[in-house]
């Protein structure tokens, strides 16, 4: 067994005083020196983490962060015995970039070469015993304890952040995976679901008359509550609860335009097609309706969907196309426009999320019904407009949303070819609807495609 020295005289005799052993608590008095104790094992830890090569100090701890490239420590030079030095892996990134120990002329382990780090979340303690073995590696941890996330921990789609909030933007299918997810708190998410647009209707024969706008696809959002975002006016007032597991995610297609002479009355844009999430299903716009004036003869009305589509131009069947079909609370949509007045010419506006489809009066189309915006994104955004029911006059405009306006009219005889052109496209991944075609001779001309839709998932995560 080890004695410890204490350098105190004897008054009395002038001799060196030996006291007590290995474990033996030692008082100095007033005016007593010591030696030769040592340090007890531990180190003072730097709690500042390094990210740039450095040279260690004997009693000293380093927390090392590798996250941006890899990292040198330098052992003290001339080291003497029972020094003592710790690290610890900061960022759990040493197995990506590791940390490297120059051994300063020193032995590690009895080599005389540099040793490496390389392993997720290790923290060692070296200390200098002797000049045959140098520094010897006391206690090693590879456990990287970590404790149980308070916040979600997801992946998929396009990751961005705000704040202390993820976004997961999909804009097109697929799968949202959950890590983690705390219970009971902090296992929710505000999500927006947007539906494919409707595609706008066509007009096919010599006439002038236009074909209805597209419906918006339906728009439903859900906001939890404490997240900061400004939500549309029509969200829910709850989030969706998570669990560990992998979400599909479906974003609707928008539906084309009638495109082809000769079918029947009732041909139409085509309705855009449902977006998906865990259960928020948002259904598609209704197309709109087509002007046929070939076989036989008779404007259609619009399609139900999310919102409805537009009535086409001239004279038959004019009941507007409902919108939030199927029902949901808060609405998903509103209805399209129907038409009145003499020359019928003028189609109706497709309807958007929060306004319903300009009704088409005499020859005037009507425009598409006002979307909805919400920073849900971190962006103020308006989507799920709808699109513009056209006529025999100027372009109208598509709702507020990416709804697509109507085609515009070019006069001109029948001889000359079509005396007006195609629909605008309602703009991708908002679910605007389609415009509708503006008046033709021959032989027909096409509404615009409704938008794709759109599917974001925000949550909070530190």
């Amino acid at each position: 067994m080890s004695t410890v020295k204490v350098n105190t005289v004897d008054k009395r005799t002038g001799s060196t005083l030996t006291l007590g052993g290995c474990g033996t608590t030692v008082t100095l008095g007033a005016g007593a020196t010591q030696s030769g104790f040592g340090r007890t094992g531990t180190v003072d830890w730097c709690t500042t983490a390094k990210t740039a090569p450095f040279t260690g100090v004997s009693g000293t701890g380093y927390f090392v962060n590798t996250t941006c490239g890899a990292v040198t420590v330098t052992l003290p030079a001339s080291p003497s015995a029972g020094d003592i030095i710790s690290i610890a892996d900061y960022a759990s990134t040493f197995n990506t970039n590791n940390l490297t120990i120059c051994n300063n002329s020193s032995k590690i382990n009895g080599v005389c070469n540099p040793a490496t780090l390389n392993t997720e979340g290790q923290s060692i303690t070296l200390v200098y015993v002797d000049a045959t073995r140098g520094w010897k590696n006391t206690m090693d941890s590879t456990s990287n304890v970590t404790a149980a996330p308070n916040f979600i921990v997801a992946t998929g789609g396009t990751i961005s952040c705000c704040g202390d909030y993820k976004i997961h933007t999909f804009t097109s299918d697929g799968t949202f995976t959950i890590c983690s997810a705390p219970t009971p708190a902090n296992n929710n998410v505000s999500y927006l679901v947007v539906a494919g647009g409707g595609g706008g209707g066509g007009m096919e024969g010599q006439s002038s008359a236009g074909g209805g706008g597209g419906g918006a696809g339906g728009y439903r959002e859900g906001k939890v509550s404490g997240d900061p975002y400004t939500a549309s006016p029509i969200a829910a007032a709850t989030g969706v609860p998570v669990s560990v597991t992998s979400y599909p995610i479906t974003v609707g297609g928008g539906g084309a335009t009638w495109s082809s002479p000769y079918i029947t009355a009732c041909s139409r844009g085509v309705n855009g097609s449902n977006s998906i999430f865990s259960t928020i299903t948002s259904a598609g716009g209704g197309g709109g309706g087509a002007r046929n004036n070939t076989y036989p003869v008779g404007a259609t009305t619009g399609a139900s969907g999310g919102s409805g589509g537009g009535v086409g131009g001239v004279g038959c069947g004019l009941s507007a196309a409902s919108g939030n079909t199927p029902p949901t609370s808060p609405a998903q949509g509103t209805a399209g426009g129907t038409r009145s007045g003499s020359p019928q010419q003028g189609a109706a506006g497709g309807g958007g999320a929060t306004v319903a489809g300009t009704n088409g009066s005499g020859a005037s189309g009507g425009t598409g019904g006002a979307g909805a915006t919400s920073s849900i994104n971190g962006t103020p955004t308006a989507r799920a407009g709808g699109g513009a029911g056209g006529d025999a006059g100027d372009s109208q405009a598509g709702g507020t949303g990416g709804g697509g306006a109507s085609g515009a009219y070019e006069p001109g005889s029948c001889a000359g070819g079509p005396a007006g052109t195609n629909g605008i496209a309602g703009t991708v991944n908002t679910g605007g609807g389609g415009g509708g075609s503006s008046g033709a001779c021959s032989p027909y001309n096409n509404g615009g495609a409704g938008g794709s839709g759109i599917v974001i998932i925000r949550y909070k995560y530190q």
